[in-house]
This record gives C-alpha cells, sequence and structure tokens, in this order.
C-alpha cells in the first residue's frame, strides 16, 4: 500500500515544507506545452488544462522536492524557474533558527 504524500506533515531540514517557497515558475511566453516536464515528474507539482486554452500549472507546488530542479532540465525552451537556491537555503536556516 503506497503512503499519499501529505505536504501539511513533511519538513525539510526540520522546517515545515509549507514555509519553504521552493517550486517552478512557469514562464507562459515561452512554454509550448511539450509536457515533458509533468512526464518527468513523479510528485505531481503539475497539471495539464486542456479544456480552456491548453496551459500548464503548478497545481500542487509544496509537492516538489526541495532543491530539485530536474524537470527544469527537460525543458528545451527554458521556460521553467526556481527559486535562488542560496536565497532559499538562506530562509531555511533563518526558519530552523527562529523555531530553537
Amino acid at each position: 500500500m503506497s503512503k499519499e504524500y501529505d505536504a501539511e506533515q513533511e519538513t525539510f531540514m526540520g522546517v515545515p515544507r509549507k514555509k519553504i517557497p521552493w517550486f517552478p515558475t512557469i514562464d507562459y511566453s515561452k512554454c509550448n506545452f511539450c509536457m515533458e516536464c509533468d512526464k518527468f515528474c513523479p510528485h505531481n507539482v503539475y497539471e495539464r488544462r486542456e479544456n480552456e486554452e491548453k496551459k500548464l500549472v503548478v497545481k500542487n507546488p509544496y509537492n516538489c522536492v526541495v532543491f530539485c530542479r530536474a524537470c527544469a532540465k527537460t525543458c528545451a525552451v527554458d521556460a521553467l524557474s526556481f527559486p535562488d537556491k542560496r536565497e532559499i537555503t538562506k530562509l531555511i536556516k533563518e526558519l530552523r533558527k527562529d523555531s530553537e
């Protein structure tokens, strides 16, 4: 029996995952709806919306694995971006310090 991922209960380096803003941003001026990122990501981060206009959205941002950028490497048009890793690391350290 597989366990359903629950971002509400997850932590990363001792910090609640919901406090860490690490997830992709989609540049729709570049995205060509190839869906390579969605096909690659096993964490159910994305959702395809084909009924309105074809569009990919970040439906479950906190399912994204902190510091993972693998889906962006599948994007031939560089439509995905992530926050600055140094800034997120600094934030995590501050949050850990505040919780002590």
